[in-house]
C-alpha cells in the first residue's frame, strides 16, 4: 500500500515509541548546534600603480606586461610605499570604526609558491595599520522588520597581492598538464580585513560581505568587482553545541565569486559538519573549495597546524607614522556612508527600509536620487521612478546612472508635471523612453507633442457620454451588477483621449454618470 510521506513519518514515529516502550531505553536528545563564522576579505585598492613600484594596476592587460624588476623581486631593487595606498587603507579603517595605529610597520611573510616571484610577501603582521573596529549589518526578521547587528573587525592591514597561475592541459586527453604564471597582479595593493567570529549563518555572512563592499565603493578605494578578483572572501566555519564557549575545529572555504555563493557554501558546510558529528565522526582542520556545479564544498588540503611564515620586519621599508593632522584631514574627506544614508532616508525623507536599502546600495544612484529631491521632487515618487522604470532601462541598455541623458533636474520636472495635474502618469511613462535616451526638458516635450492632461469637466463629460453610447451592452451589464466594468470604461476613455484624460477626475465623473 502506498502511503503519503506524512503517513510514513507517523508509522516510523509509532514504531519508535513501541520500541522504546519495549526496551525501556531513554530517548536520545538531538544536540543543537550553532555556527561560528568569520571572514577574511582581500580588497584590491583602486590605485593607478602598484604598492611598491610604478607598474600599472590595469585589469585584463596582456600577461606579464605590467611588471618590473621591483615587483618581480630582482636582486638589489628597493620597494617604495605608494602614499595613496596608505591613504586608502586609513580611510577604510576609519569608515570601519577602527583604531588607526600611530605607528605600524611592514613585515616579510615567507612562503614559496610559483606566483610569488620574491618567495615572500610584504605584508603586516603584529603592528597593522588598523584594529578593533566594527560594521553594522541589517537583516529582516520573520515579521519583515529590519534587525541590526554589529560585526566586529579584528584588523585591517596592507599587503601586496601575488600573481596568478593559469592551469592548462589534461592528463587524460594529452598526457600532460602545465601551469602558466602571469605576474601582472603581483604587487597590486591589497587591504586584508579580518572579522571577529561574530557571524552565525550564511545570510549574515553574505550581508556582512555586501555591506563591506558598499562601504569600500562609497569611499572609492576599491571597485569591489568579485568577478575580476577585486574582492575575495575566505570563510572560516566551525560549529559547537549550543551553550558551550569553546570553538569547534574550523574549516576554511575558498573559491566563492558571489555573495550568493558565500551564503550557500556556508549553509552547506554547517549541515555537513553537523552530519559528520552526528554520525560519530570528527571535523578536521582543512581548506575546502566551493564547487558551484555540485553545490557542495570539496576538500582541497588538510591543515594539521598553523603555517609558520617566519615573519620578520621588512628591512627595506621604514615604519609608518600617521600624524594627527593627517588623520583629521582624511577623516574630514570621508563621505556619508551607506548605513548613515539609510537612516537619514527613513527618518528625514519618510522612505521605507526597503526603498532606503535599494537606493543606497550604489553611491551614484543615491547621489542621483538626492539631486532629484533637491530639485523639489517628492522623495517617494523619485524613489519609485528610479527603482522602477529607470533601473530597468539601465539594465537593458547596460548603462550606469551617471551615463543617463535624463538629468535629476529633468526627472524632478517630470514628477512635478504629474503632481500639478499637467500630465498623467501614463503620459509620463509614454514620454520616459525618449527622455531616457535623449534627455531634455519634459515640460518642453509635453508642449511640443500637445500632451497636456485634459482636466476640464465638460470636456471629460463629453468623452464619457460618447464611450457609454458606444457600449450600451456593457452599460446594461454594469447596471445589472457587474460593477468591475467601470475599469473597462475608464480604459476606453483613456484610449479615446490619447491617454490625456485626468484619471482621478475621469473616475469621479464616470461614477456619477454610471449611477445616473
Amino acid at each position: 500500500i502506498r502511503r503519503s510521506e506524512a503517513a510514513k513519518i507517523e508509522v516510523r514515529q509509532s514504531l519508535s515509541i513501541c520500541c522504546a516502550m519495549t526496551t525501556a531505553a531513554p530517548a536520545k536528545v538531538k544536540t543543537q548546534y550553532e555556527a561560528i563564522i568569520g571572514l577574511e576579505t582581500h580588497c584590491q585598492l583602486k590605485t593607478a600603480t602598484k604598492i611598491f613600484c610604478n607598474c600599472s594596476t590595469e585589469f585584463g592587460a596582456e600577461p606579464n606586461h605590467h611588471v618590473c624588476p621591483i615587483c618581480m623581486g630582482m636582486p638589489g631593487v628597493l620597494p617604495v610605499l605608494n602614499q595613496t595606498v596608505l591613504e586608502y587603507a586609513v580611510k577604510a579603517g576609519l569608515a570601519l570604526n577602527c583604531q588607526i595605529a600611530d605607528y605600524s610597520k611592514f613585515d616579510r611573510k615567507q612562503y614559496f609558491y610559483p606566483d610569488l616571484p620574491k618567495n615572500y610577501q610584504i605584508s603586516q603582521y603584529d603592528l597593522p595599520i588598523a584594529e578593533h573596529g566594527w560594521l553594522e549589518i541589517e537583516l529582516v526578521d520573520a515579521q519583515g522588520e529590519p534587525v541590526r547587528k554589529k560585526i566586529g573587525i579584528t584588523r585591517l592591514h596592507m599587503e601586496e597581492d601575488a600573481g596568478k597561475l593559469v592551469h592548462g592541459g589534461s592528463e587524460r586527453l594529452s598526457g600532460s598538464t602545465f601551469s602558466l604564471a602571469d605576474y601582472n597582479r603581483a604587487g597590486v595593493p591589497l587591504c586584508e580585513i579580518v572579522s571577529e567570529p561574530d557571524l552565525r549563518s550564511g545570510v549574515e555572512a553574505a550581508e556582512y560581505a555586501q555591506e563591506l563592499r558598499r562601504i569600500l565603493r562609497y569611499l572609492e578605494v576599491c571597485d569591489g568587482n568579485m568577478q575580476e578578483g577585486s574582492l575575495r572572501c575566505d570563510v572560516n566555519v566551525s560549529i559547537r553545541p549550543v551553550g558551550t564557549e569553546k570553538f569547534g575545529t574550523k574549516v576554511e572555504i575558498k573559491n566563492m565569486n558571489s555573495f550568493n555563493a558565500i551564503q550557500r557554501a556556508i549553509d552547506y558546510e554547517i549541515e555537513r559538519q553537523i552530519a559528520e558529528l552526528e554520525a560519530g565522526g570528527r571535523i578536521i582542520q582543512e581548506t575546502r573549495l566551493w564547487d558551484e556545479a555540485s553545490q557542495q564544498t570539496i576538500s582541497m588540503r588538510v591543515k594539521e597546524g598553523s603555517s609558520d611564515y617566519r615573519y620578520f620586519p621588512e628591512p627595506d621599508l621604514t615604519p609608518i607614522e600617521v600624524s594627527e593632522e593627517q588623520l583629521d584631514q582624511w577623516q574630514l574627506q570621508l563621505p556619508e556612508l551607506p548605513a548613515q544614508k539609510r537612516h537619514r532616508y527613513e527618518t528625514e525623507l519618510g522612505l521605507s527600509a526597503y526603498d532606503a536599502r535599494v537606493l543606497t546600495d550604489d553611491r551614484p544612484v543615491a547621489e542621483y536620487f538626492e539631486a532629484t529631491v533637491a530639485q523639489g521632487a517628492n522623495p517617494k515618487q523619485a524613489a519609485n521612478w528610479i527603482m522602477g522604470d529607470i533601473t530597468a532601462y539601465l539594465k537593458t541598455e547596460k548603462l550606469a546612472i551617471t551615463d543617463l541623458p535624463l538629468s535629476p533636474t529633468g526627472l524632478a520636472e517630470l514628477i512635478g508635471l504629474i503632481e500639478a495635474g499637467t500630465i498623467s502618469s501614463k503620459i509620463a511613462k509614454d514620454l520616459l523612453p525618449e527622455l531616457l535616451a535623449e534627455g531634455g526638458s519634459p515640460k518642453t516635450l509635453v508642449e511640443q507633442k500637445g500632451l497636456t492632461q485634459i482636466s476640464d469637466s465638460s470636456a471629460l463629460a463629453g468623452l464619457i457620454d460618447q464611450v457609454l453610447q458606444d457600449h450600451p451592452q456593457e452599460l446594461a451589464q454594469y447596471r445589472a451588477g457587474k460593477t468591475k466594468l467601470q475599469g473597462f470604461f475608464v480604459g476606453q476613455i483613456m484610449k479615446r483621449s490619447g491617454g490625456r484624460a485626468d484619471p482621478k477626475l475621469t473616475n469621479q465623473l464616470l461614477a456619477e454618470k454610471l449611477k445616473g
